[in-house]
């Protein structure tokens, strides 16, 4: 390889043989020094091949058809900047997949919805931080978010101490799974904050026999769906989207498959709440399609959100604070178990699972629990004991003797 300068006009080119060929390569400059440089370089690259660390400084320096030529020359090929793959990618690569269970029959619509409030918050979040690519979301990165989503929800009246959050964290970390799995990120970012509802200081919140009293009372236009969430411990997205097609009226039976669970349930129906449904059904004579609670004043199927204002402003008239329609579920199943139901029992009913029932309701059912007494002091375990007549111990200074 032997390369000259020429100048031609202002300009200067390089002229000369590579790999065999003739050629006349323009330099694109017309100062001699910086040409002198450039065909110094193009000399080393091309000595050096594709391999050579010149060629991206070479790109610059050259006229596009010089460097092409010379590119060709030693087989070099810039390499591709890799793609910078963004939120909104898997925010629709997500949305894709959830639509795609709900068409299988494996993920409820009420599910979606409660995937898309924490999808809504994650992005007023990246706005605010002016943030879209998923690199920069690294676990500080959510680790950032997390204490900015629990402000956003104690700020609000029902946060209940930010225990949403939980939930909210379990949601993200499902969809930056889907990033994982769609190979766009390494590993997820986020860590997870326990299992969402798991609180050993908040469990089951079942209402008393005096607040039934008093909210049976002060149920007025709504007592309709008062008897139902009190005998049937429905979810409240089930509530609102319970069909006359799924009640049996010769057994006197709700027949249902739960949103969240998929699970059948089937739940006898006690009279106080029949005889209401019976009026109710005469008086409306809908279709098996039709719901069954509507909006007292609108006429309209009752939402979701509009049975939690409703039964919150009944339990306010009532006096019975935070009546929110879950408690309903939790009134249903401690109520059974001090009855008498199994775990079994109520999980049935419920569409739940046993350790569920174990571990949410029995605990808050005085009845086991004295249960449990008795069955300690009758005398006739391990050890024969006649408990009438147990000697108290003598305390000595504080040793016990």
């Amino acid at each position: 390889m032997n390369l000259k300068l020429q100048q031609r006009g202002k300009r200067y080119r390089a002229i000369g043989t590579i790999a065999g060929r003739f050629f006349r390569l323009s330099l694109g400059t017309g100062n001699q020094s910086a040409a002198s440089t450039t065909v110094s370089r193009i000399e080393r690259a091309i000595a050096e091949g594709q391999g050579s660390s010149l060629w991206p400084e070479l790109k610059r320096a050259l006229p596009p058809r010089t460097f092409n030529v010379l590119a060709r020359i030693a087989d070099y090929q810039e390499e591709v900047p890799a793609k910078i793959v963004t939120w909104k990618e898997l925010e629709a690569a997500f949305e894709t997949e959830m639509k795609q269970r709900i068409l299988l029959g494996k993920l409820a619509d009420s599910t979606w919805n409660r995937y898309q409030q924490t999808i809504r918050a994650f992005n007023s979040f990246l706005n605010e931080c002016g943030t879209s690519a998923l690199p920069e979301m690294s676990r500080p990165f959510i680790e950032s978010f997390k204490v900015w989503r629990l402000a956003k929800i104690k700020a609000k009246k029902f946060s209940r101490g930010g225990r949403g959050l939980a939930l909210d964290v379990a949601i993200l970390h499902r969809v930056f799974a889907v990033a994982v799995e769609c190979e766009m990120m390494l590993k997820n970012p986020v860590r997870l904050e326990g299992r969402p509802g798991d609180s050993p200081e908040h469990g089951a919140q079942p209402f008393t026999g005096d607040q039934l009293t008093k909210l049976r009372a002060s149920a007025k236009d709504d007592l309709l769906a008062f008897l139902l969430l009190r005998w049937t411990g429905l979810r409240g997205s089930d509530a609102v989207s319970l069909t006359w097609g799924e009640i049996d009226w010769e057994t006197q039976e709700i027949n249902r498959l739960t949103q969240k669970r998929r699970k059948r349930v089937i739940l006898p129906i006690p009279q106080e709440l029949f005889f209401v449904l019976e009026a109710e059904r005469d008086h409306r004579k809908p279709q098996p399609g039709e719901r069954i609670l509507l909006n007292p004043y609108l006429a309209k199927p009752m939402t979701r959100p509009r049975l939690y204002q409703r039964m919150l402003a009944m339990g306010k008239r009532a006096g019975v604070p935070d009546a929110h329609p879950h408690r309903f579920r939790d009134t249903f199943a401690v109520d059974l178990l001090a009855r008498g139901a199994s775990p079994y029992d109520v999980a049935k009913l419920l569409g739940d699972t046993v350790a569920t029932v174990e571990k949410h309701y029995a605990p808050f059912v005085k009845e086991l629990r004295d249960r449990a007494r008795r069955f300690m002091e009758n005398g006739e375990g391990l050890e024969k004991t006649d408990c009438t007549k147990i000697a108290q111990p003598e305390i000595t200074g504080r040793r016990i003797q």
